[in-house]
This record gives structure tokens, C-alpha cells and sequence, in this order.
């Protein structure tokens, strides 16, 4: 039997675009509720005990003629063999396609969000396809910059940027810079006195971060829309207004456009047009030539989860925009970063121990864990688990996917289903980890954090190399 479509029937070779798949829930796979950056819906019914789902795997991941799964041409299990375990896992031709299509929805204004996944080699692959970069710290400024990515293809985000953040972004050209607080407009004020003289009349192009009051349908750590937020400024109480004049009276800024974002891993569009329907009363009559609605697409982590695509995303905003009176001249865009990238990747773990408690469940132990992937101990994220040396198998089999670390909420999969015969030495993997898994990778209990290796064409390249004990030591005086 071969991955699971929406026709349900076999695919022993690579597919194009991730299709969805209506079929039958696997709830019980999650973690029992929803997640953070960010939050997906708690599935529907019963536990998928089919094969996994082939909306949530990377696109050209095929099944070979023994049973076992590739990705961009290389054997799974043994890319573990060759380069160990834990190890995050990237379809490279998956990568561009969902920075192409990006591009596509929304023009070269587009930025991929970088605090989703970011190493040198993803920041080359989303410049190169088209895409600004959204940093949001100096580190990932620093790290998009060592990349080759030209500064004027990037966008400075964060909601409390230092002096020096800010000083070192303006040195090196960013093409925009997001204003989240009036304490920033003081340091802009201060950074650019006298800049457009010293620079030939430039001046620095920023957007003014507003909140406007709209509640996304998602985790409450990851909403950012809402009058409580700790992001932007507040349509309702007049800040954003006020943050507006002062920006426009700063001489070495260029007030530009208008930013908001409403969460992380919406499901529900229309909140996006509602977005738009608020936003559009204040930003129509400032007359500015930009608008960007932020990220947040959210993407299906378990089997009976569907996502909107990048191209309904887009048009949701942009016909709203329309019936909003948004001039039609505007450049209206948005920051991908989850939805270019989550189901990319998959992670793969190699068993260590299986642990049967009678009468309650058993326990599966694997080399990573919390360390590798936080976002089901932090948020009760929900994924799916398989084995790629037979990722066409039933999954008949209830088990507790955990990981190594001392702590009980180390939790990967609750009630993971695998095939029958898991044992000590199978490779697991768990898909749809290419977001929020290495980003938010730790030393926990002091483990290396594991390798990154883009797949395509049938070679592997290591991006990011694993981290040695004698890493975790380096910074000790």
C-alpha cells in the first residue's frame, strides 16, 4: 500500500504540489491540542492508522520498490545511516517551488520570514528565488548578510530593536525598516539627524507597525493582531495615528507603508480580510504606496488537516483590498515563512527504546526530543509519525513518540500510530518539521543540536553541520 492521497490509492513516484486530503482524521496523533508559532486546529476524528498522508510530505518524496521512502532522490533511512541521528531533513526543489509560488502570489515585494528556518543556505535559496528576507534580531540580520543577500532585499522587523540593532541595519542599507514603538522612533530620530545629508538625500523607508484590534483564529501566544499585544501600535487608541506624524516629521525617514499581522498558523483566511477591512479606514487616506498584511498561512501538520494555498491567501487579501478602496496602485504584500518551508522538512530519529507499560501504553524513546522540536511541549503541537523503511505500512500500533531529555512533557507525538514491528534501531521520522524546529532548537541537557541537510537530484548537502560536545563548551571561560 502505497502514501495516502486524496484518491487514497498508490504513489510509488514523486509528486508534484502537496495535494489535500479530505480523508478520515488523525486527531489522536496530535499532541491533543493547538500550537504555537503557531497554533493549528485540533484535528478531527478518530486516529489515522493508513499510511501518512501524502499532503504531508515534502513534494518529491516517493516510495522505492523495497518499501522504502526517499526524498529529492536519497534513500531515507540511509541518509541516517551515512550522517546519524537526529537530523533535520530538506527537500530542496520543495523549497523553491514555495518561494517561486510566493513570488508569484504576491511580486518581488514578497519577504520570507526567517525566524521560521534560517541558515546561509536558506537565505541564498530565498534570495535567489526571488524573495526578500524579514529579519527580526541582528543575529538573523547578520546571518542574511553573511549569506550574500543584498541589504536592500531586506526588511528589519522586532518589536524592541536596540539602538545598535537599528544603527547597524542603517549602516548596512536594509531596504525597509518596520517601526513597532515610539522608544523606536526615538532612536530613529536620533540615528537619523542629519542622514539624508550624509547619504545624498536618502532617506530610510519604513513602514509603521499597527495592530488593528483583529483576533486570529489561532494559539493565544501567537496572536498579534489584537489591542493586547505587546506588537505595533494600536488602531484604537490613537497610537498609530500619532506614531504616523511623528514619522512623517523625522527628516531622514521616508514613511513608506503600513504593516500588520494578525497571528501564526491561520487556517481561517477571511481573518486576514477582516485584517483588511480595518486597516484599510486608516491607511487609504495617509496616501502611502504599501501595504503588507504580514504572515500567518497556516499549514496541516496531521493527515485530516487542509491549509489555504499561497494563491488563495493572496487573492483573499487583494479582492478585499479592492472592495476596501485600497488603490489599486498599491504594493501589497506579505511574509511567508511557515508556509515556504514547514513541509519541507521532516525530521528522523532512530529508536532507542520501546517500553511497554501494561495496561496503560507504551512509550517509544528517541535520540532528540523537546531540544529539537519545542513546540509540542510549548504549545501541545500535533504531528504525525512513520517509518520511512516502510512509510506505506498501516499504522496500526499506539505509541507515546518521546525524547530523550529529564523532563515527562517530552513529548513528540502522544498517540503516534506506527506500523506493528517497530523496534529498537528503526529510523522514525516526523514530517511537516522544516518551521520552528530548528529555529527553536536547544542545548537542553546539554545535546548537540542536530545537522540540517538539503536533499535534491540525489545528492545530500549538509547546510548546517552537527554540533560536536566540544561545541558546547566553546563559550566557557
Amino acid at each position: 500500500m502505497g502514501l495516502r492521497g486524496t484518491s487514497g490509492g498508490t504513489d510509488p513516484h514523486a509528486v508534484g504540489d502537496a495535494v489535500a486530503d479530505g480523508a478520515g482524521g488523525a486527531a489522536a496523533a496530535t499532541s491533543g491540542g493547538v500550537s504555537g508559532p503557531g497554533a493549528h486546529a485540533a484535528a478531527g476524528p478518530g486516529p489515522d492508522t493508513g499510511p501518512v498522508a501524502r499532503h504531508l510530505l515534502p513534494d518529491t518524496a516517493a516510495i522505492g520498490p523495497g518499501g522504502g521512502l526517499s526524498v529529492g532522490g536519497v534513500d531515507l533511512c540511509d541518509l541516517a545511516d551515512d550522517l546519524g541521528t537526529p537530523l533535520f531533513v530538506y527537500d530542496e526543489a520543495h523549497l523553491r517551488s514555495r518561494c517561486r509560488q510566493a513570488v508569484d502570489a504576491w511580486g518581488r515585494g514578497v519577504a520570507y520570514a526567517t525566524k521560521a528556518f534560517l541558515c546561509k543556505a536558506m537565505a541564498r535559496l530565498a534570495y535567489d528565488e526571488g524573495m526578500c528576507l524579514d529579519v527580526s534580531t541582528g543575529g538573523e540580520l547578520h546571518v542574511a548578510l553573511s549569506a550574500g543577500v543584498p541589504a536592500e532585499r531586506l526588511v528589519m522587523h522586532g518589536n524592541n530593536k536596540s539602538e545598535a540593532e537599528m544603527e547597524r541595519a542603517l549602516a548596512a542599507g536594509v531596504g525597509r525598516m518596520v517601526v513597532d514603538s515610539f522608544d523606536e522612533i526615538d532612536r530613529l530620530e536620533r540615528l537619523t539627524a542629519g542622514r539624508a545629508g550624509r547619504t545624498g538625500g536618502h532617506r530610510q523607508p519604513v513602514l509603521v507597525r499597527v495592530t488593528p484590534g483583529v483576533e486570529a483564529h489561532t494559539h493565544e501566544f501567537v496572536r498579534t493582531g489584537q489591542d493586547d499585544s505587546k506588537f505595533g501600535f494600536g488602531l484604537a487608541s490613537g497610537a498609530a495615528a500619532a506614531a504616523v506624524d511623528r514619522l512623517r516629521r523625522l527628516p531622514g525617514v521616508e514613511l513608506v507603508g503600513v504593516h500588520a499581522h494578525i497571528g501564526s498558523q491561520v487556517f481561517r483566511i477571511g481573518s486576514f480580510a477582516d485584517a483588511v477591512e480595518v486597516l484599510a479606514g486608516f491607511f487609504v487616506p495617509l496616501d502611502l504606496p504599501e501595504l503588507c498584511v504580514g504572515g500567518g498561512l497556516g499549514v496541516a501538520y496531521v493527515g485530516s488537516e487542509e491549509a489555504p494555498t499561497m494563491g488563495e491567501w493572496a487573492v483573499t487579501v487583494r479582492d478585499e483590498c479592492a472592495r476596501a478602496g485600497v488603490p489599486g496602485a498599491t504594493r501589497v504584500t506579505a511574509e511567508p515563512g511557515r508556509s515556504v518551508v514547514a513541509t519541507a522538512g521532516l525530521t528522523l530519529y532512530r529508536v532507542g527504546t520501546v517500553k511497554v507499560v501494561p495496561g496503560i501504553r507504551t512509550f517509544v524513546a528517541v535520540d532528540g526530543g523537546m531540544s529539537d522540536n519545542p513546540r509540542p511541549v510549548l504549545y501541545g503541537s500535533g504531528y504525525e509519525a512513520f517509518l520511512p523503511r516502510a512509510a506505506g505500512a498501516e499504522r496500526r500500533r499506539a505509541v507515546r513518540l518521546v525524547g530523550k531529555h529529564c523532563e515527562s512533557g517530552d513529548v513528540l507525538v502522544a498517540d503516534a500510530r506506527v506500523p506493528d514491528d517497530l523496534a529498537v534501531g528503526d529510523v522514525v521520522a516526523t514530517p511537516v518539521t522544516g518551521a520552528y524546529g530548528y529555529s527553536m532548537a536547544s542545548n537542553y541537557n546539554k545535546v548537540p543540536r542536530p545537522a540540517v541537510v538539503f536533499v535534491s537530484g540525489g545528492r545530500a548537502r549538509v547546510v548546517v553541520r552537527r554540533e560536536t560536545d566540544d561545541d558546547l563548551t566553546r563559550l566557557d571561560s
